[in-house]
């Protein structure tokens, strides 16, 4: 049963003789109303204040769960970062191998050339070397053979010179 204060105060007793002061239960009434007014006041403010409450729960719940969300798609987008970071770095690495090994091929035929043009250096050294010596060598065989030309000219002007002094 559902009592308010306005019920209270209305309220009426029966008379008889050897009753209650009225005094005192008009009092006591009066004592009872308030409280129950002060009850229901704040019966009615806490009420309001869960629906306050209430409210912002709810709100609350919906920006926890717009958070949750928000974490999520980050986490997601930080792991598709990451993977495509790993997969560029990755096919850079390729390439620079790639690039390394291609200039590997080309400084080893680039040495290879070199090689076969110092080869071809060194044979054509050695043949020059070879054609300055046997220039020299007649070059020595013409002096020498001058020489001895010259040897037996200055006999024979040494026999002439002794016939013509004789």
């Amino acid at each position: 049963m559902s009592v308010s204060k306005i019920d209270i105060l209305n309220h009426s007793f029966s008379r008889s003789l050897r009753g209650y002061n009225t005094t005192e239960v008009d009092e006591y009434l009066q004592d009872i109303a308030d409280t129950i007014g002060h009850l229901t006041e704040e019966k009615t403010n806490l009420a309001n204040q869960v629906a306050i409450l209430e409210a912002q729960l709810v709100e609350h719940r919906g920006r926890e769960a717009t958070l949750r969300d928000t974490l999520i798609t980050t986490q997601k987008l930080t792991d598709s970062l990451k993977a495509t970071a790993q997969k560029e770095a990755q096919l850079i690495i390729d390439s620079a191998h790639t690039r390394a090994e291609s200039l590997m091929q080309q400084g080893n035929l680039r040495l290879a050339q070199l090689n076969e043009s110092i080869a071809e250096t060194r044979k054509l050294k050695t043949q020059f070397e070879m054609r300055i010596r046997s220039m020299v060598e007649q070059h020595l065989k013409l002096l020498d053979m001058e020489s001895e030309t010259d040897d037996d000219l200055q006999d024979q002007v040494d026999l002439v010179n002794a016939t013509v002094v004789e």
